[in-house]
């Protein structure tokens, strides 16, 4: 039965059944060949190597014909296509894998227990129905958020065009969890879903809250960006603040950096971005390193910011590292 939700699953998903091979689907989209399997790669999917192997379906030859068509509008410029294309893959792969725990649950719950004895004549409708029940409304939520975050994007003034890339002034911090290999070790996965979603959820909350962005989190370690010196320091007292008063949590070590990165579809570069997580790696637990820069632009009746002795860090000059400190333990109020 499972093989069976899995092919209906698909036609009912992608707009029908896989029948055409990469030769056809290129002359239907517009594109080469060539083109198509880069551009599929390139998604996050994997290209048979055999020529005669029908591996698209109709919503497929859809999906790519609106790529010519944003690309041939000049919408995207096309030696940006593939970066474009693996951003966008890697972003919804993660949002799908996601969202696959939920719907896993409903599907099978719903559909092997209380429909078992459904007959193959059955499923198609039985499939249909469900995936509009689920599809339409994730799908119009997905579109609102995505609205919502364009317009988020475009309120931040941080954009200064030098030469032909984009530079962000901005401060880049990293935390990360002090033990978290050695804890792994020690806890089961529902005591490891439990604290990465209390990480997660506590470090987005402070974040936001001090009018920062999540660039991105990786397992015990998230980076955030945030536009204004005081706000990214916010972010990380209160961060610490946080976690230094949780007794089931691990300590956090912080770092922040301040100056221009390159920002690229979504992510941030430079040696800013460097700097910040190599003073992440320095700092010890339950602290906060700042570099030089950031450290001049900071208030002193708010934060305290104490000089270290210069630190060697590896590939770096020899840089002077502040500690970050607040004044009390107050909260701010926006």
């Amino acid at each position: 039965m499972l093989a069976a939700i899995q092919r209906e699953l698909e036609r009912s998903l992608l707009g029908g059944e896989r029948r055409y091979t990469v030769d056809e689907v290129a002359t239907m989209a517009g594109m080469s060949p060539a083109r198509v399997r880069r551009l599929w790669q390139a998604l996050g999917f994997t290209v048979d190597p055999e020529p005669d192997a029908e591996m698209f379906t109709d919503g497929d030859v859809g999906a790519l014909r609106d790529i010519a068509a944003i690309v041939g509008s000049g919408v995207i410029d096309e030696n940006l296509e593939l970066s474009a294309a693996r951003s966008l893959g890697q972003s919804i792969s993660r949002l799908a894998e996601w969202e696959l725990t939920l719907f896993n649950t409903h599907l099978f719950d719903n559909l092997v227990e209380e429909h078992s004895d459904v007959s193959a004549e059955e499923m198609p409708d039985l499939i249909d129905a469900l995936v509009q029940q689920l599809s339409m409304r994730a799908e119009t939520l997905q579109s609102h958020i995505w609205r919502r975050h364009i317009v988020s994007t475009t309120e931040r003034s941080v954009w200064r065009p030098e030469g032909d890339a984009p530079l962000r002034e901005v401060v880049v911090g990293f935390a990360d969890m002090v033990g978290y290999t050695q804890l792994t070790r020690r806890i089961d996965a529902g005591e490891l879903n439990e604290l990465l979603e209390y990480f997660e959820s506590e470090v987005t909350a402070a974040i936001t809250g001090h009018h920062g962005w999540v660039i991105k989190t990786v397992g015990d370690e998230v980076m955030f960006a945030a536009e204004d010196p005081a706000d990214g320091a916010r972010i990380a007292l209160e961060l610490q603040e946080t976690f230094g008063a949780s007794k089931d949590t691990p300590e956090l070590r912080v770092g922040l950096a301040w100056g221009p990165v390159l920002a690229r579809f979504g992510d941030l570069f430079g040696s800013v971005v460097n700097n910040a997580a190599r003073l992440t790696g320095a700092a010890r637990p339950g602290s906060i390193l700042v570099d030089e820069k950031l450290a001049a632009e900071l208030d002193p009746d708010e934060f305290r910011i104490q000089p270290l002795r210069r630190l060697r860090v590896k590939d770096f000059r020899r840089s002077r590292p502040f500690v970050l400190r607040a004044p009390d333990r107050r909260r701010w109020s926006l």
